[in-house]
């Protein structure tokens, strides 16, 4: 039997790879043999390259020989179903996608599933709970499924580096399917305890798991520590061009990813700025662009990571170090599976730390929040819409989003046609497990901040922290082989990355539309802003998350931090802004929105900006002393219902001409905007917003 399923799986593997010599990896024949011979589930932690997707296609084109159901694959990323749907299709096997990209399509992927005429199935996990999916697609897949396969299946984990709550519901999944069914689970970055977790998720401790070593001989490791982001920017300006081939430049935020690709296009590097807010086509006419060396670099976010597969990679830079060795681990693996040495460099950034915290604790669910969450479901007479639940809880819609899934796989809610359900089961916040979740955070951060500075083998050091047992000194490093890389940063690219870091100015979109649900917390406003109470476009200095001068900002605007006057050097960079404005008709005096938390740094700045520019400084807007203090981070209806009301403008003497309304912090913009109204209702022309900073 074994004889004979080897030889058949061989044959499937030659046709997937199309090469008459291939042979199956250490590991692979035996996850196969599992899976097909055996019908066991099999958790399989290789490194990138190794060749995961093959067994999972080699097995569904065996089962399906033998006459199983379609395979069932969670994916988690757009970009990687499109090449898995490319790669089955080598081997014979017909995959298709349900995703968000392709909506007009799912109709006939399901007429097609009804035919029998589909091997493979893609889904992300977030689709799993999809209320048409779950009641009406799902229970007939369960019903059929010949095998379930989940991918990157660390995300499963709390423990895990891209933790993901929905990958929780897959235990609830495979408990309603027959125990006949193969379950493959897969990944490369997962530690022991990542490892027992994920079994755990697979509902049996009967798993067979084959763990390979994870060492990448072709990756030659190195770290360069800079002073600060201009030099960084220096070093990739002078140093790019030498790199070999094309490959990815990583970045720890939007703004990052963004500001970089535009200043190495206006210094003749081809790039392409590649994020989660970058459109969906665009996204995958970069990743062609990549894959056809049509590009030196894709500056990227996380977005571009998991399953992006281009064997040829030449390099991975970091600018800005992740969070944790895993994650590290994983974004590197990208670079040299098909070529024999790829460069991994790592350019981390003292502002690191900030921007690691900032990310972990919002993702983290509240109690506060979810209790009242809880409440307003349980209140309700019927299923609320994630919009209508906004406006009643005070939570962003991202949070939201993220709460709702971790209560719905907790069972306390759940999502049907309309919105959402309180389910009356019991729920407690799991306060110790999230303060293990947290503490396991931390700890990969500082095992990050000792990558950075270890004298032993970087490759090992990685290998370890993912519990590899196989870990030696890899011989390739900068530690191991001494470094390759240089500071040496070139003049004239010092002084063009500084000029681009000194770029002042950006813009702040004015509101146009009242939130919703705002008559429900007794505020008369809804619809659209009439013309004549809206602000026009404001500029800020910068934005907090901005390479440039993000970092004295984010400084300023610290938790922790004094109030105090603006300093000279960022009133100075403000008056660039407000030269390079270009506005139609210059402002004929200034106006400050009175602040709680920071009076003399407003003050100080609109009077240093009314001084400079020789403009009358007509004081603060009136604000009401008790009426509530606006609430920064809240959602868009709650920070209006505090907004409202509270300032008066009707004892400013306001000439006729714009005017230029001065704040510390442009976050949700409802600030700027209901006072702008005050303004407008009051007689001015215009409002032109200003801030220091804008969040984001």
């Amino acid at each position: 039997m074994t004889d004979a399923l080897q030889t058949e799986a061989l044959a499937a593997l030659r046709r997937l790879v199309g090469r008459d010599d291939a042979v199956f990896h250490e590991g692979q024949f035996e996850a196969i043999a599992a899976l097909v011979g055996e019908r066991r589930r099999a958790l399989v932690v290789q490194r990138t390259g190794w060749g995961k997707s093959a067994v999972y296609f080699v097995a569904t084109r065996l089962l399906r020989d033998r006459g199983a159901g379609p395979t069932v694959l969670v994916s988690p990323l757009i970009a990687l179903m499109r090449d898995q749907v490319e790669a089955a299709a080598r081997a014979g096997v017909r995959a298709v996608a349900i995703n968000s990209t392709n909506a007009h399509e799912w109709a006939e992927v399901l007429a097609q599933l009804d035919r029998d005429e589909v091997d493979v199935l893609l889904v992300s996990p977030e689709r799993l709970n999809n209320p048409s999916f779950r009641d009406e697609q799902l229970p007939t897949l369960v019903r059929r499924i010949g095998m379930l396969v989940v991918d990157e299946a660390h995300c499963i984990s709390d423990w895990g580096h891209d933790f993901r709550p929905d990958y929780r519901r897959l235990r609830d999944l495979i408990a309603q399917m027959p125990p006949s069914v193969p379950v493959l689970a897969t990944t490369a970055t997962a530690n022991s305890r990542v490892v027992e977790d994920v079994v755990d998720q697979l509902g049996s401790h009967d798993v067979t798991t084959i763990r390979g070593p994870l060492a990448r001989a072709s990756l030659r490791l190195g770290v360069l520590r800079l002073p600060d982001a201009t030099a960084r920017l220096a070093w990739l300006l002078s140093h790019l061009d030498e790199l070999p081939g094309s490959g990815i430049i990583y970045t720890l935020t939007v703004a990052a990813a963004v500001d970089t690709a535009r200043f190495l296009n206006e210094h003749g590097h081809h790039v392409r700025a590649y994020t989660g807010q970058s459109d969906a086509d665009e996204r995958a006419e970069s990743e062609g662009m990549l894959k056809r060396n049509e590009v030196k670099a894709l500056v990227a976010t996380s977005a571009l990571g998991m399953g992006f597969d281009k064997p040829d990679l030449g390099f991975v830079l970091h600018l800005g170090a992740p969070s944790s060795p895993v994650a590290y681990y994983q974004q590197v693996g990208r670079a040299g599976r098909a070529t024999d040495s790829a460069d991994v460099i790592l350019l981390p950034g003292p502002e690191d730390r900030d921007i690691w915290h900032y990310f972990a604790t919002a993702s983290m669910p509240d109690q506060d929040r979810a209790e009242r969450v809880l409440a307003a479901l349980a209140a309700s007479s019927g299923p609320l819409s994630t919009p209508a639940l906004e406006a009643q809880v005070d939570i962003r819609r991202t949070p939201l989003e993220l709460l709702l899934k971790v209560l719905d796989v907790d069972g306390a809610v759940r999502r049907e046609r309309g919105g959402w359900v309180a389910t009356g089961e019991p729920w407690t916040y799991d306060a110790e497990r999230y303060a293990r979740i947290s503490a396991a955070r931390r700890a990969e951060q500082d095992d990050m901040l000792a990558y950075e500075t270890t004298t032993e083998c970087r490759m090992e050091f990685l290998q370890r922290r993912l519990d590899d047992a196989t870990a030696v000194p890899c011989g390739r490093c900068d530690n191991c082989a001494g470094p390759w890389l240089t500071a040496e940063i070139g003049r004239a690219q010092a002084s063009e990355a500084a000029s681009a870091l000194d770029r002042v100015g950006v813009p702040i979109e004015p509101r146009r539309q009242w939130p919703s649900g705002l008559a429900s917390l007794g505020v008369p406003l809804s619809g659209r802003i009439p013309q004549g109470e809206q602000a026009e476009e404001g500029r800020a200095l910068a934005r907090l998350t901005d390479l440039g001068w993000g970092g004295a900002l984010r400084e300023l605007f610290a938790a922790g931090s004094p109030d105090q006057e603006v300093p000279a050097r960022l009133l100075d960079a403000c008056v660039r802004v407000l030269a390079g404005w270009g506005w139609s008709e210059r402002p004929v005096a200034v106006v400050a929105v009175p602040s709680r938390t920071r009076p003399r740094l407003v003050a100080s700045l609109a009077e240093g900006i009314a001084g400079i520019g020789r403009l009358p400084f007509l004081g603060e807007l009136a604000a009401d002393p008790g009426a509530p203090a606006g609430r920064p981070g809240g959602n868009s209806a709650f920070r209006v219902a505090d907004l409202h009301g509270r300032f008066d403008a009707s004892s400013l003497h306001l000439p006729a001409g714009p005017i230029l309304l001065v704040d510390d912090l442009a976050d949700s913009r409802w600030t700027l905007t209901v006072a702008a109204r005050e303004l407008r209702r009051a007689g001015a022309g215009t409002v032109l917003p200003f801030a220091l900073a804008l969040r984001g």
